[in-house]
């Protein structure tokens, strides 16, 4: 795979397998071991996987929260250790409230609160990820983190068992999500199925499975990758004249007044930064200096297939 050949691929990950499985499969069919992830989807998880190729792994260091639509399926008397159906039973329960209390509870958790990352994610606490502990029979201790719910709907599709639609920020545990609106109700929840339908500016309609990649040839493979940039859809776009193209090219800081950037930008702003034709070659972050506000490069991305 040539280095123009870099961008974001969206796969529709399939039920059963790891986001690492998906990787290892890109990388065998793009040719390059330059292959990453941006989030972690669960192996009973399908849908939206953006996967980074070749110099778009660069940009996994730098990006920014977003938000993420899930469709997830809660089946309510039931407790497990992974707090989905695929793990060990731990508790059940006949006593289901009624349909009006259900939506009421899954209701009140739009917003901000603060949620206990699963023992089986992930997460590394002292170097070990927590599901690796888990599977040793190991719990220890994790601390909330603040995630926010910014919609969350309900549909009954079964006696004990609620379709729930929500957008999440990044970082939110949708099983966990489940589990505390469980708790909440009294009875216990696991979920039993999930698909993830946005992330981000990336969408379900912009997927592909491993087999229609597996069918498409090099030309194909490489016209389907997203321009890096588009990871970066929320910075302000800052076109550069041609003088302090050079400069920023060569990693020195370009002052707002200098070079004429009238956008409205406070320190610690990410930024695209282009060239004056449009083409996008570095990430810049705002940076206060003696002689005042300035974009300073970050992260170079040249090259790439914009």
């Amino acid at each position: 795979m040539s280095e123009t050949n870099s961008g974001v691929l969206i796969v529709n990950k399939p039920y059963g397998v790891t986001s690492h499985d998906v990787v290892n499969k890109i990388r065998r069919i793009y040719h390059t071991k330059k292959v990453g992830h941006t989030g972690t989807l669960d192996p009973m998880a399908t849908g939206v996987l953006p996967v980074l190729v070749g110099g778009a792994v660069k940009a996994s260091e730098f990006l920014v929260s977003d938000e993420k639509n899930y469709c997830a399926v809660m089946r309510l008397g039931i407790e497990t250790d992974t707090e989905d159906t695929s793990g060990n039973v731990l508790a059940t329960s006949d006593s289901i409230p009624c349909d009006e209390e259900v939506i009421s509870v899954i209701g009140s958790f739009l917003g901000d609160y603060d949620q206990i990352p699963p023992m089986y994610s992930a997460l590394k606490v002292g170097g070990e990820k927590l599901c690796d502990l888990a599977r040793r029979g190991i719990t220890v201790e994790r601390e909330a983190r603040r995630v926010k719910v910014f919609s969350i709907s309900s549909k009954k599709i079964g006696d004990c068992e609620w379709e729930i639609d929500t957008c999440v920020s990044k970082g939110t545990y949708i099983r966990t999500l489940i589990a505390d609106i469980g708790k909440k109700l009294g009875c216990g929840a696991a979920m039993s199925a999930l698909e993830r339908r946005h992330a981000g500016s990336f969408s379900l309609e912009m997927s592909h499975t491993v087999d229609e990649l597996e069918k498409m040839s090099e030309d194909e493979l490489g016209k389907i990758l997203i321009p890096t940039e588009e990871l970066f859809s929320d910075c302000p776009r800052i076109a550069l004249a041609p003088f302090y193209t050079r400069l920023a090219q060569n990693g020195a800081e370009i002052y707002l007044s200098r070079a004429g950037i009238k956008e409205p930008l406070t320190e610690g702003d990410r930024v695209r930064i282009t060239d004056d034709s449009g083409a996008f070659f570095a990430l810049g972050e705002v940076r206060s200096y003696t002689l005042g506000i300035a974009i300073k490069p970050i992260k170079f991305f040249k090259g790439e297939n914009q």
